[in-house]
C-alpha cells in the first residue's frame, strides 16, 4: 500500500568547519532498494564543486572536502544503476555556523488591566507549502503572559507566521483575543492533507481570528474567518471578547447557581438537588433560586467554600479565562494563508468545567480540564494522512478524526469516554475510573500532555497512542492500561488506570521484541500502579516499571550507552518509592547506572546513531550534551522555549542526511537559528521525513509538552539495517 509523503528536493546544505566545508544531503524513501550490512542500497552519489567532479559516494550522503572554501558552490547528482541522473540545484557554504532566517517580531502590547507584555518565538513545525521541495517554517508567537488557566490573568494574542527558508514571511494569523495563550490551546498541524502536494495549516480558531498577508515585508491585507451562520444569527461578530473580568466571572456562578435545579445532572439524580448540600451545609434557601439567593450562594462559594478546600482558590482574582463564545476548526491554504473551511470544534466545551470536574478537587480550576487539548496527524487507512483534533484528558477524554479533499472537511469519527460521573462536582467522592460511554468509557483519565501516532500492531494502519490508553484506526478502543495497587499506595491489591502522565515515547525500544514499545510517566502517585511504565504497544503490557508516592514529571529514552542493546529508558527520578527503580535503565529493564542524562528533549545528532540531548532553560544558552563524551554544542546567543521544560522550537530532521537539526530562537526572537551536525557519518539512511510515523510526529512535535519524534524503526548503533522498511511512497510530483 503506498503512503502519502512529501516530494522533497536533494536538501543539500554545506558548513564550513575548521576542517573543510562539510556537505549534507537527503536519500529519499524512494530511492532505496534494499540493505547491506552498513546501510541502505539504491541511490549512490556524485559530489561537484564549481562543477567538478569532487567524489563518489556509495556509502553515506555527507562529504567533508578538505579543500572547499567559503566560495565554493556545490551541486549533486543521483546515480541509480550506474547512470547519472539531473544534478540538484547548487549551493555554498552558510556563512556561519548555523542557518538563520530572520522573523518579523509582533509588537508588544497590553492587557485590559494595564499590565505589558512582549512577544518571543516559541513551538514551530514545517511543510512544503508551494510544492518546491523546499520546507517552509511555521513560527508561533508566545506572549510574555503566556499561561495555563491554573494561573490567573489575561494573556496577549498569540499568532502563527509562515516564513520562506529565505524569510520572506508570507502572512500571519492573529488568533484573536479569545483563544488564550498557553502551551495547552494552540496545537497546530502543518501536512499535505489533500495529497496536492502542498501543505496546509489546521488548528482551533475563534471570532476575532484573522489572516494578515504580507509582501516585500509588509501587510497588504486582513482577512477575518467565516463566522458560522447561526453564531452570526446569535448576534457574534469578530468585535466579540469573551475574556472574563472577576466580576464577570461571580456574576457567571450567580447564573450557574440561580440555574442548579435545571442541571441535567441534578434533574437525573446524580448530583444533589441543593447546593448546600454539595457544600456540606444546612439547607438555608428555596428552590428554583431567586437571584438575591444565588448571589449569596456564589459569595460564599467564592469567599468561604472554595477557600477553605484550598489556599490557592483565590476565585475573586479569576480573570482573563474565556468560558463562553463560539469555538471553531479551520483549515488554510498552507501558501497564502487564506480560511478554506471553518466547522465548529467538535466537542464544544459544554460547561466551564463543572462536569469536567474542574470543581471537584481541593485546588478549584474553572475552565482548566476543559481547556485541555490536543491533536496529531495519522495515516488512519495506511495511505493518506488525517488531522486529529482532541478535548480534555484528566477525567473525560474526546477526539475527531477529519480528511480533508481540498473542497470538503469531513468528520471520519468521534471518539468520547463520555463524562466521568460524579456524586458532588465540588467534592466528588466517587473517583469513579471510566466514562459513561459504554464503548469508549475506558478512555477517560488516560490521557497525556501529548501523544503519538504510529502502527502499533502491525496492521498498516496508524493508531493513535493517547496516553496510557490507544485508539484504533476506526476510532474504536484498543487498549486501555492498567495495574494492581502495590503496598504503599493508597488501596493495595485494586486495580487502578495508569492514568496521566507528562511525558511520552514510542518507539522500537528493544529490538528483540516485536514492533514498537511505549515508555510513560504518570503522576497518580499513590492512587496510581506506576511512576514509569515501560509498555508492549500492540497489547498495553506493562513490561516493567515502578511505583511513585508522588508526580513522576519527566521521562526520556535514547540510545545514550552504545555497549548496551536497544534503547535505554529514564526518568525524574525525586518521587520513585524505592532507589533502585531509579537511574539508568536498558530495554530489559536491568539498572545500568545510577545516574541519568537529562529529559527536556533529544536529538539524533551524533554519527554513531547515539542520542544525545538538548539542555538550556530560561536565560541560559541552547546546548547538545552526549551522555559519553559531554558538550557537543552551544548556540551561543540563543533561547528555549516553555521555562523549566527548556525545549528548542523543532527538533527534526530538515535538510541533510538522516540527523536531525536543532531549530532555536536568537535571544531577541529577531530569528531562528538552524544547527546541523557536521560530524563525518558512513550511516546511509533515508531521511526521516520519509518515514510516516517520524514524519506525523514533528506534525504533533508542538502539541502541549513538546516531546521527540521516533522513527517506526529501530535506530540505534546496533540497528539491523535488514529491518528497515523500504518505503512504498506515493509522491505528487506534479504541480
Amino acid at each position: 500500500m503506498s503512503v502519502q509523503m512529501e516530494n522533497l528536493d536533494r536538501g543539500l546544505a554545506a558548513v564550513c568547519t575548521s576542517e573543510g566545508i562539510f556537505i549534507s544531503w537527503r536519500l529519499l524513501g524512494h530511492e532505496v532498494t534494499g540493505a547491506s550490512d552498513h546501510g541502505l542500497t539504491g541511490a549512490d552519489f556524485r559530489l561537484y564543486r564549481n562543477g567538478l567532479l569532487v567524489a563518489e559516494i556509495g556509502d553515506s550522503t555527507n562529504y567533508l572536502d578538505k579543500v572547499g572554501t567559503r566560495e565554493s558552490a556545490y551541486s549533486v547528482a543521483v546515480v541509480m544503476d550506474g547512470k547519472e541522473q539531473e544534478w540538484c540545484a547548487e549551493i555554498r557554504p552558510w556563512e556561519a555556523p548555523y542557518l538563520e532566517i530572520p522573523l518579523q517580531k509582533p509588537a508588544d502590547g497590553v492587557t485590559p488591566v494595564g499590565q505589558s507584555y512582549t512577544y518571543s518565538a516559541n513551538d514551530m513545525s514545517v511543510g512544503d507549502v508551494d510544492g518546491d521541495g523546499e520546507y517552509e517554517y511555521f513560527v508561533k508567537w508566545d506572549p510574555s503572559n503566556s499561561k495555563d488557566v491554573s494561573h490567573v490573568g489575561y494573556t496577549g494574542n498569540v499568532f502563527l507566521d509562515c516564513y520562506k527558508q529565505n524569510g520572506t514571511l508570507l502572512y500571519r494569523i492573529d488568533l484573536g483575543v479569545n483563544i488564550r495563550a498557553g502551551a495547552h490551546y494552540t496545537q497546530f498541524l502543518v501536512y499535505d492533507f489533500d495529497g496536492d502536494g502542498k501543505a496546509e495549516l489546521m488548528f482551533k480558531t475563534a471570532p476575532g481570528t484573522r489572516v494578515i498577508r504580507y509582501q516585500d515585508g509588509a501587510p497588504i491585507s486582513e482577512t477575518f474567518i467565516t463566522l458560522l451562520p447561526e453564531d452570526v444569527e446569535a448576534g457574534c461578530s469578530h468585535d466579540d471578547d469573551y475574556r472574563m473580568s472577576s466580576a464577570n466571572y461571580a456574576e457567571h456562578v450567580a447564573d450557574m447557581f440561580q440555574g442548579w435545579h435545571k442541571h441535567e445532572e441534578v434533574m437525573e439524580g446524580r448530583w444533589p438537588a441543593t447546593l448546600e448540600e454539595c457544600f456540606g451545609i444546612s439547607t438555608q434557601y428555596d428552590y428554583p433560586l431567586s437571584r438575591e439567593d444565588a448571589v449569596h450562594l456564589a459569595d460564599y462559594f467564592l469567599d468561604v467554600y472554595a477557600p477553605g478546600r484550598s489556599e490557592r482558590n483565590k476565585l475573586r482574582q479569576f480573570e482573563g479565562f474565556i468560558l463562553k463564545g463560539p469555538e471553531y476548526l479551520s483549515v488554510f491554504h498552507g501558501e497564502t494563508g487564506e480560511e478554506l473551511k471553518t466547522l465548529r470544534y467538535k466537542p464544544g466545551r459544554h460547561d466551564d468545567g463543572l462536569m469536567w470536574g474542574d470543581y471537584s478537587w481541593n485546588r478549584i480550576e474553572p475552565g482548566n480540564r476543559v481547556d485541555r487539548f490536543l491533536a496529531g496527524v495519522a495515516y488512519l487507512d495506511g495511505c493518506k494522512p488525517y488531522a486529529l483534533f482532541a478535548r480534555g484528558y484528566y477525567t473525560r477524554a474526546t477526539m475527531a478524526a477529519y480528511s480533508w479533499d481540498g473542497q470538503e472537511l469531513k468528520e471520519i469519527w468521534f471518539t468520547d469516554s463520555g463524562w466521568v460521573t460524579m456524586n458532588n462536582p465540588f467534592r466528588d467522592t466517587l473517583h469513579l475510573q471510566d466514562g459513561r460511554n459504554p464503548r469508549f468509557g475506558g478512555l477517560a483519565k488516560q490521557g497525556a500532555h501529548s501523544l503519538s501516532t504510529a502502527d502499533v500492531d502491525g496492521d498498516g494502519c496508524q493508531e493513535i497512542v493517547y496516553g496510557s490508553a490507544t485508539i484504533d484506526q476506526d476510532g474504536s478502543i484498543l487498549y486501555s492500561s492498567g495495574g494492581i495497587l502495590p503496598e504503599g499506595s493508597a488501596d493495595p491489591g485494586e486495580y487502578a488506570k495508569l492514568g496521566h502522565g507528562d511525558a511520552l515515547h514510542v518507539a522500537v525500544i528493544d529490538p528483540d521484541r516485536a514492533g514498537l514499545q511505549i515508555y510513560m510517566v504518570h503522576e497518580a502517585g499513590i492512587h496510581g500502579p506506576y511512576g514509569y511504565t515501560l509498555r508492549d504497544a500492540a497489547t498495553g503490557e506493562v513490561l516493567y516499571g515502578a511505583f511513585a508516592k508522588e508526580d513522576v514529571g519527566r521521562g526520556m529514552i535514547g540510545k545514550v550507552d552504545p555497549e548496551v542493546p536497544g534503547l535505554q529508558t529514564w526518568c525524574s527520578e525525586s518521587h520513585l518509592a524505592h532507589e533502585p527503580s531509579r537511574g539508568l535503565r536498558s530495554a530489559k529493564g536491568e539498572r545500568l547506572d545510577e545516574k541519568a542524562p537529562g529529559t527536556n528533549m533529544s536529538i539524533k545528532w551524533a554519527a554513531d546513531m547515539t542520542s544525545q540531548f538538548i539542555s538550556g532553560t530560561f536565560d541560559e544558552s541552547v546546548t547538545i550534551e552526549d551522555w559519553k563524551r559531554g558538550r557537543l554544542l552551544t548556540a551561543e546567543g540563543t533561547r528555549s522555549n516553555n521555562g523549566t521544560k527548556g525545549n528548542p522550537c523543532l527538533v527534526a530532521d530538515l535538510f541533510g542526511d538522516w540527523r536531525e537539526e536543532l531549530v532555536v530562537r536568537t535571544t531577541d526572537s529577531k530569528a531562528i537559528r538552524i544547527y546541523m551536525s557536521t560530524e563525518v557519518t558512513d550511516r546511509k539512511l533515508y531521511t526521516l521525513m520519509h518515514d510516516p510515523q517520524y514524519r506525523t510526529g514533528v506534525a504533533w512535535q508542538n502539541v502541549v509538552y513538546n516531546q521527540p519524534c521516533y522513527t517506526s524503526f529501530y535506530l540505534g548503533t546496533d540497528m539491523n539495517w535488514g529491518k528497515v522498511p523500504v518505503p512504498d511512497l506515493l509522491l505528487r510530483t506534479e504541480f
